[in-house]
């Protein structure tokens, strides 16, 4: 068993999207990045990297590389799970936090789960995503921006 955390944060922007957990979040802004800037995916790959000891999203998905651009993050989180794979791993479970003081993520959860699942080829019963606020402190707290952490343990295949 191998055991890897992960966290990002994206600044919230006029004129994006939202998308967090590969879900479209109706919300008049989005968050700001070079791909889809998926704050919750991001948070999860870098935790499923990590426990391979396999660097980060960066490393692999460099924000330098045009390839990258505006791409979905369902994408990248899939061609992690071919990385981890390639190395005889697979995922043992995820469990990962959002943090947002707006919009609500309650409705969204259960797809959100459903799409980590599906990316890392397990079962949605091995993924757990739960969102809190920060009572209206820090940058999240006053809507600048949304957090993910994120722990992942991988077994061998």
């Amino acid at each position: 068993m191998r055991i890897g955390t992960g966290y990002d944060v994206h600044r919230l922007a006029e004129g994006r999207e939202m998308i967090i957990g590969g879900v479209t979040i109706p919300y008049e802004k989005g968050l700001l990045g070079h791909s889809d800037a998926d704050v919750l995916l991001h948070a999860v790959m870098d935790a499923v990297l990590g426990a391979a000891g396999l660097g980060d999203i960066g490393l692999h998905f460099p924000d330098s590389d045009s390839a990258y651009k505006g791409i979905s993050s369902m994408i990248l989180a899939s061609m992690v799970n071919g990385i981890i794979r390639a190395q005889g791993l697979r995922v043992g479970n995820i469990d990962a936090t959002i943090i947002a003081q707006r919009p609500k993520m309650r409705p969204y959860i259960d797809e959100m789960r459903k799409n980590i699942a599906e990316a890392f080829e397990t079962s949605i019963s091995q993924i757990n995503v739960k969102a809190t606020t920060e009572e209206g402190l820090g940058f999240t707290g006053e809507g600048l921006g949304i957090a993910a952490q994120a722990v992942c343990i991988l077994e061998e295949l």
